[in-house]
């Protein structure tokens, strides 16, 4: 049997039907050549946010601050207009396969925690691969995160309540800094949001195999990603556990993470590989597998039913995490 002929969960009907849809926008398979048109294309649905934050009254500010190697980055700060007070802080890292995408993908998600909350979510444009490879993208947010407890005081957070997230890339930087904070002794995290992150760089799980060439982010997506940010490091000895978190051997010490996936997608196996070494390390972890569920399909299909039952998990969690 070749890898191309894993046989693979099925997808949810539901989601099959949104796939169609989808596949004339965005192709399985993401190659080298098609990153600048990738960067082009509405994916991160900018002005699309931007019309949603007016609409349900929240202010957004950009502050240049310092990034990696002291290079200048953007984060933008999102707040309800006339907030007052403290609340918790959501420091976003998004997605786009460390290639595509900006501080703007993934935002929505966060919006009703913030209002619920009275909080504020702080969104990190780091740099992106193959221009700026590994160190860069996992740096810029840590330097980022750091400038945010830094400030926390004039932001109106309150530092007991800081709680990092993102998805897919995302949710593999989100993972990544945290690791950082550990190491580095701060900031101090109250939990790690990880929506279905990339984690591993070996390319050697089953799931990586059984999507090749079909859903959305497929195992040949997944090279040009890891390709792009590590280069030739990619799959040797020689990559850090901040790049790729699930070479981490020791995570003691992580804040509570929730974790979700999938069963039909390339990082179905490495994130529950990483909810399995949180539990045996201590940690507490809450991990969702949705049956049926191809990469991101929350996004590309919200009014599913398995949509609606992984966003009601997520936001119960965090209710739980925050109250």
């Amino acid at each position: 049997m070749t890898d191309t002929t894993l046989r693979r969960p099925p997808f949810d009907p539901e989601l099959e039907a949104a796939l169609a849809l989808v596949g004339d926008q965005l192709p399985s398979t993401l190659t080298p050549e098609m990153i600048p048109l990738m960067r082009q294309s509405p994916v991160s649905g900018e002005e699309e946010i931007f019309a949603v934050l007016a609409e349900r009254g929240f202010t957004r500010r950009d502050v240049t601050i310092a990034g990696h190697g002291g290079d200048e980055i953007v984060v933008s700060v999102v707040e309800k207009e006339g907030r007052t007070g403290t609340g918790p802080g959501f420091f976003h890292t998004h997605g786009g396969g460390m290639i595509i995408g900006n501080r703007w993908l993934g935002v929505a998600g966060f919006l009703e925690w913030a209002e619920r909350f009275n909080g504020v979510i702080v969104t990190v444009e780091y740099r992106l691969a193959p221009e700026f490879p590994d160190p860069y993208p996992v740096e810029d947010c840590y330097a980022a995160l750091l400038w945010t407890a830094e400030n926390a005081e004039e932001l109106g957070i309150d530092l007991s309540r800081l709680l990092i997230g993102g998805g897919s890339a995302g949710g593999g930087l989100a993972a990544g800094t945290a690791l950082l904070a550990r190491d580095r002794k701060g900031p101090e995290l109250i939990g790690q949001l990880l929506i279905y992150p990339m984690l591993d760089d070996r390319d050697e799980s089953v799931s990586t195999h059984q999507i090749d060439g079909i859903g959305v982010w497929d195992r040949g997506s997944n090279v040009t990603g890891w390709t792009a940010l590590l280069g030739d490091r990619k799959g040797t000895d020689d990559v850090s556990i901040y790049a790729a978190p699930a070479r981490a051997t020791d995570l003691s010490g992580l804040p509570p993470a929730f974790i979700d996936c999938g069963s039909a997608e390339v990082f179905r196996d490495e994130d529950v590989a990483y909810a399995t070494k949180l539990w045996e390390a201590g940690v507490q972890a809450e991990l969702h597998v949705w049956a049926g569920g191809f990469h991101g399909f929350d996004m590309f299909a919200p009014h599913a039913a398995v949509a609606q039952a992984m966003l009601a998990a997520r936001d119960n969690w965090v209710n739980r995490l925050l109250s």
